[in-house]
């Protein structure tokens, strides 16, 4: 088990997500007490008790009005590991965010007042969640203590949106009743649910596993930068930075390089290393998923920013269409014909999308047919890209499997993007 875990925090408006993050870093002793005094200053001041939203709330706007709209991330530990926590905004308008936050989390909570039950933005957010194969949900039904610590209320919550967790292909959830506010199984259990005997959130956190490591998948190594010094020390030095993507790369390893789908092998691998006073460079016998290295290659052949160094048994190939499915977040919609810039790893190209195939209905999670894609809805497109990709499904590989759609004009991020299997299936 790792010892860093990133979650994420969804819900819809007033479900008490910042509330429930104050309090989980409240009770895990991760408040300095200045900030502790500060917020019980402006509570009173307010005429309120003790508000844990305001440990996290940071901007001013967020605290004026009462909701989220940054994502904000928090930084604490506990005996037993270190977490990143990203805050989400729970607004409609602010549903990019999520996307944002939940794209590199190992956990979502999902927030649901057990009062109103299931909504169109709780199942948007486990769409969200199923998309993006985040591997573990923990819905937590808050405000427990105002429906009378009611067990049948939470048990027919739970049931709802194990339903809706299934038709989206989300296979770990699960469902706690908490109260962010009084504290009732947040990081202690709570007296007034006796009739639930299942883990704290903190007990979940503090067990759960993070993504899968990916230093067992096939080589992929996007290269960043092309390094030529030509200096005296360095005179036919040729190198090519990135970071290793996935898999493991060693010296000796055959490998592709793509677009080019030229063979040759790797020569040699290097690291600097700084100090106050000098950079060396190191050579490496490896380097392993998540690791920034410079890979030199036996053979003088033509690599340049965006090339993709493949293993060569594994090598991915390259396409210039893409089934995909998009959550798409601008304000105008998306129309067949749009012409759009792709970022993928370190490539960026033109594309245009050939066609819209439909889109999530979040009522029913069936796909429905879509002329255009608005703000928020997740469906399905195909792209033609003007320059090939070395591109994966993202069910193969989350880094080489995903992209961005970019205004070519304005440079505003437009959607995220995952690339399909060749059954190209929405979730």
């Amino acid at each position: 088990m790792s010892t860093l875990l990133r979650l994420a925090t969804a819900g819809s408006v007033d479900d008490g997500k910042s509330t429930l993050v104050g309090r989980l870093l409240h009770d895990c002793k991760a408040i300095l007490a200045d900030q502790i005094a500060h917020v019980k200053t402006v509570s009173e001041a307010r005429g309120g008790d003790f508000d844990f939203a305001l440990l996290t709330d940071g901007l001013r706007a967020e605290r004026e009005q009462g909701i989220t709209i940054d994502v904000a991330y928090r930084y604490f530990a506990t005996d037993k590991r270190s977490f990143i926590l990203a805050d989400c905004p729970g607004h409609v308008q602010y549903t990019r965010n999520t996307v944002t936050g939940a794209s590199t989390a190992d956990v979502v909570i999902i927030l649901v007042d057990a009062r109103h039950g299931v909504l169109e933005q709780t199942r948007r957010h486990l769409a969200v969640a199923g998309l993006l194969r985040v591997p573990h949900v923990v819905l937590a039904v808050n405000k427990i203590d105002l429906v009378g610590y009611d067990e049948a209320v939470f048990t027919k919550i739970a049931k709802d949106v194990g339903e809706v967790a299934d038709q989206l292909g989300i296979a770990d959830l699960k469902a706690i009743p908490v109260s962010a506010l009084v504290g009732d199984n947040v990081v202690e259990h709570s007296a007034d649910t006796a009739w639930y005997d299942g883990p704290t959130l903190l007990e979940v956190l503090e067990n759960a596993n993070g993504r899968t490591d990916t230093s067992n998948q096939p080589l992929r190594f996007p290269v960043q930068y092309v390094i030529r010094p030509q200096t005296d020390e360095y005179r036919d030095y040729r190198g090519y930075t990135g970071t290793v993507a996935s898999g493991t790369v060693t010296v000796g390893d055959p490998v592709i390089v793509l677009p080019a789908g030229r063979r040759t092998s790797i020569a040699g691998i290097d690291r600097p290393v700084v100090t106050a006073t000098s950079t060396a460079v190191v050579e490496r016998p490896s380097a392993i998923a998540g690791e920034a290295v410079t890979v030199r290659l036996a053979d003088d052949i033509d690599v340049a920013r965006g090339s993709v160094i493949v293993a060569a048994e594994h090598s991915p190939g390259t396409r210039r269409e893409l089934a995909a499915t998009v959550s798409w977040l601008a304000d105008r919609p998306l129309t067949v014909g749009a012409r759009v810039l792709i970022k993928h790893t370190t490539t960026t190209a033109q594309a245009i999308v050939t066609k819209i195939t439909g889109a999530l209905d979040l009522d029913t999670l069936g796909v429905i047919d879509a002329a255009e894609l608005a703000l928020n809805d997740i469906g399905k497109v195909q792209l033609k890209i003007a320059a090939p990709l070395a591109a994966d499904p993202y069910s193969s590989n989350a880094i080489t499997g995903s992209f961005l759609l970019i205004d070519a004009h304005d440079g505003w991020t437009l959607a995220a993007g995952m690339i399909d299997d060749e059954e190209g299936e929405l979730l």
